[in-house]
């Protein structure tokens, strides 16, 4: 990640100088180690939500790829009906047309 600053390498490396008046050490190592945990814990979080932010992109590509296949099957269907309605109605106008030719003869 490239906004943070530290690893958890580099908080449980980190080394504090010891004044006369300064801070408990152990105090100190207990927190970071309360700090390390946590900031292990948020990249495992993050690692995995974005293995399932890549596993989701390939299924939305997928499923695109669906759609669009299903689209042009249903175009292909749609053309078909047409077609055949058309057909049938060209069927209907040669039946009547002959009849009318057979009745004149």
């Amino acid at each position: 990640m490239e906004k943070l600053h530290l690893s958890p390498q580099d908080i449980l490396d980190k080394e504090f100088n010891v004044d006369f008046k300064g801070y408990s050490a152990a105090e100190v190592d207990s927190f970071l180690d309360m700090v390390l945990d946590d900031y292990q814990t948020y990249d495992e979080g993050i690692e995995e939500l974005q293995n399932e932010i890549e596993g989701l992109k390939k299924e939305i590509s997928k499923l695109k790829a669906d759609n669009l296949e299903l689209e042009s099957k249903q175009k292909v269907i749609d053309l078909a009906n047409t077609t055949s309605y058309s057909s049938v109605d060209l069927l209907k106008r040669v039946a009547r047309l002959e009849e009318e030719v057979y009745r004149n003869k």
